[in-house]
């Protein structure tokens, strides 16, 4: 039978996008996602598994996911119960200790199935080195979407800084854009408190690369859950801030970006800009509830030499 070239191309750019992935190691199963329900095991995958004693089974202590959801692993006990593990675990044997395996891929499913109280579970084991294991485990968790965006610019930076790699070549053994690499790269330069943020929830990673650029990330991380605001938002925050500089206007945007969040007249806020650009000095435009038309212009000032610069103007040095 004849394959159409255009399905060579696409099975050839998948394999490339995986690198050493899981296609590769498992005779090409998309199926080795680590998923609730998965089917059941075909091909070379399901020749080459056997099935070990839970205990022979040690987790790998440089696995990327360090969080694993207990609703999601109590769905996968009662699945397990029914049926079985139906996807084997990829181990290698352990580099410590004799007659046990490492786990590269899976852990959650041995998990599961200690929980379900199962004795043996399948597993496919393969001689992998040190590096295949951290690549191939980084791998299957990014592509299950199962790590949090911190968890993975680690096993990034850990590629890196053990196994050589560049942002190019990693960002194709893992069918990622080097871009896409070094943005979450970036991520690790955060306080710790962001990171903490990003890593519960309460802020996403592009809210974490927008507020990257400023002197004070953890005050706008704060500022964005209280407010509620969305990356866009942040982003223009941000550079109003650059624009300000660190400590002009009031010592800094917060309280402006305050107003804007609560819906000041964004002409209004452009027009403080422009006065407060001329003057070095904050400015504050509020109009009257009862007349739209009228209002108050207020210029802030820290000391006496300020104020004396802002009459000056005024007055033309005539004073």
């Amino acid at each position: 039978m004849t394959v159409p070239a255009d399905d060579v191309k696409k099975d050839d750019t998948k394999r490339r996008n995986l690198g050493r992935g899981l296609s590769a190691l498992l005779g090409d199963q998309e199926d080795y996602a680590d998923q609730p329900e998965p089917a059941p095991l075909s091909g070379e995958a399901n020749r080459s598994a056997k099935t070990v004693p839970v205990e022979f089974l040690k987790a790998n202590p440089h696995q990327p996911r360090k969080r694993f959801d207990d609703a999601a692993i109590d769905g996968l006990v009662d699945s397990i119960r029914e049926k079985g593990v139906l996807q084997p675990i990829l181990v290698r044997p352990h580099p410590e200790a004799a007659n046990m395996y490492q786990i590269v891929a899976g852990e959650r499913r041995w998990r599961a199935a200690q929980r379900a109280k199962l004795h043996e579970v399948p597993v496919v084991i393969k001689e992998l080195s040190d590096r295949d294991t951290v690549e191939i485990a980084l791998i299957e968790n990014i592509h299950r979407e199962d790590l949090t965006p911190l968890e993975e610019a680690e096993g990034y930076q850990q590629l890196m800084d053990e196994y050589g790699h560049i942002q190019e070549s990693l960002a194709t053994a893992v069918g990622k854009s080097r871009s896409h690499v070094a943005n979450m790269l970036r991520l690790l330069s955060l306080p710790e408190a962001v990171k903490s943020m990003i890593d519960d929830g309460a802020i996403s990673a592009g809210h974490g690369r927008a507020i990257l650029a400023d002197d004070d990330p953890e005050n706008l991380a704060d500022l964005i859950v209280k407010k509620g605001l969305n990356v866009r938002q942040t982003e223009k925050l941000v550079q109003d801030r650059k624009k300000m500089g660190p400590g002009s206007v009031g010592g800094g945007p917060a309280d402006r970006i305050a107003r804007a969040v609560a819906g000041a007249d964004p002409d209004v806020l452009a027009l403080e800009r422009q006065v407060s650009d001329e003057l070095g000095l904050k400015i504050s435009i509020k109009s009257s509830r009862a007349n739209p038309e009228s209002g108050s212009l207020t210029v802030h000032y820290t000391n006496l030499d300020q104020l004396d610069d802002v009459l000056a103007k005024l007055t033309g040095g005539s004073r």
